[in-house]
């Protein structure tokens, strides 16, 4: 016997209106998320830390908590009340975020990104719960789709509005405000982007809690059964991580863009913001919810196995364009490789959620979402800005691949040159993404036959 299943599902407007104020707050804490990539110039300037500090600052600082937090929260979003943990999540990183504009050293900043990565960590496998609860089946790849829409327009808006913002202030050296008192730029550009968050955890307690269904009377949610499960079906776990986990890193990578750009073109700042928002705009969104129609209409056709499917053929879009970008000889090219590489990334982003739902039970379905979000987390926030981060000082000192931008050059005529971060940014996903695309037959493979298994159980 199933509890709740003679429960109807929320009316679509109730349903979808939960689905309008998940991704809102899935697009806010995109935005604080981004915008420390669009400030490493003036925050290198100030509190004088390296390329590999700066790296640890946009991935491991966030993604040490972001990572290993949701587990437990995704623990609790299948025994408690979920609009109440994400209500207290998008306050937290929120206020952190916020907060970063009063920081005045790289440790108190490095503090505060870690607070705004315990935050978000509860946001994704609170909604994943949510949406399978207020979704049936078939019906389920729109509204995530929407929901991993803000991942793109996020970004978007970030790059754009922020770009905008640092061209207002361009000039001004510091800023005098009522309470906060002397701040810098930089600062201001955080506690603006940090208040709109706190205003949206209060509309969160308008949304009620669904009615939580397809759960087995006894069955438990404890976390000792859940990894139970999980290990013991680890030959379709562990290869389904892997192109998700690609994702985030080479999609990581991308907090070094705009100094990327600076470096290698003399871009400037606000303008590549602009720029690289329109791009963005046009490239991903739309991608993402094509793709995830898609899995639907294929879902319903009888192709169980279309969003992973989906998925691996976003990766082997954005490996390959990826290690492009920074390696066209003008800022044009670059950004028209730039939109296909995002075309791949949003492609692979849309479905993957939709796939896992599909091979977890029920009563796991937070808890095995927090272990997606917490291995994709820890291998693109880490492994990605790092990755950069190092191999650009490495390269910097002379000690990489001696002669590795003259073998680039040989090779491809009018690549850009010498540029140790510009390389760097290249090799991630070179480096990553042949592992990755070499394992995605086993993955394939792996994941029909747990699904082969469940229409027989």
């Amino acid at each position: 016997m199933n509890i709740a299943m003679a429960a109807p599902y929320p009316r679509p407007a109730r349903r979808w209106y939960m689905v309008a104020l998940l991704t809102l707050a899935y697009f806010i804490s995109y935005i604080d998320r981004t915008v420390i990539g669009l400030l490493v110039g003036p925050i290198q300037a100030d509190l004088g830390v390296s390329d590999s500090q700066m790296g640890l600052l946009m991935g491991l600082a966030f993604g040490i908590f972001y990572a290993t937090m949701g587990l437990p929260l995704g623990w609790l979003a299948d025994r408690t009340r979920r609009t109440g943990i994400v209500t207290c999540a998008i306050a937290l990183w929120s206020g952190a975020t916020a907060l970063c504009g009063l920081a005045s050293s790289y440790m108190q900043l490095f503090l505060l990104r870690m607070s705004v990565g315990v935050g978000e960590a509860a946001l994704s496998p609170c909604t994943m719960s949510m949406v399978a609860d207020s979704f049936p089946k078939e019906k389920r790849g729109k509204p995530i789709a929407v929901y991993s829409m803000a991942l793109s327009l996020g970004t978007a808006t970030a790059y754009y509005a922020i770009g905008a913002l640092l061209e207002a202030l361009r000039g001004v050296d510091v800023l005098v405000w009522p309470l906060v008192g002397a701040i810098r730029p930089w600062q201001a550009v955080f506690i603006i982007v940090g208040v709109p968050g706190l205003l949206l955890s209060l509309a969160m307690l308008t949304v009620r809690e669904p009615v939580r269904r397809d759960v087995k009377e006894g069955a438990s949610t404890a976390p000792w059964p859940m990894f139970r499960y999980f290990f013991s079906r680890w030959k379709t776990y562990v290869p389904f991580l892997l192109p998700f986990c690609l994702m985030t890193t080479v999609a990581y990578t991308h907090y070094w863009m705009p100094e990327v750009f600076a470096r290698t073109w003399g871009m400037d700042i606000p303008e590549f913001a602009k720029t690289k928002a329109i791009v963005t705009l046009v490239c991903a969104p739309a991608t993402v919810f094509a793709a995830g129609a898609l899995s639907d209409y294929l879902v319903r056709r009888g192709r169980d196995n279309a969003p992973l499917v989906i998925a691996v053929v976003g990766t082997f879009i954005f490996v390959p364009t990826g290690f492009l970008i920074a390696l066209m000889p003008e800022t044009t090219p670059a950004f028209i490789v730039l939109g296909m590489s995002l075309v791949g990334i949003a492609t692979t982003t849309s479905t993957g959620l939709t796939a896992l739902l599909m091979i977890t039970p029920a009563q796991f379905r937070g808890q095995i979402s927090a272990i997606y979000y917490m291995a994709i987390s820890i291998t693109g926030m880490t492994l990605g800005p790092s990755t950069v981060g190092w191999l650009s000082d490495w390269f910097n000192e002379g000690t990489g691949f001696a002669g590795f931008d003259a073998f680039l050059e040989s090779v491809m005529p009018g690549v850009t040159g010498a540029n140790s971060l510009a390389l760097a940014f290249a090799a991630v996903p070179l480096i990553y993404g042949s592992i990755v695309l070499a394992l995605a037959p086993v993955t394939l493979r792996n994941f029909r036959r747990e699904l082969a298994r469940i229409r027989e159980s």
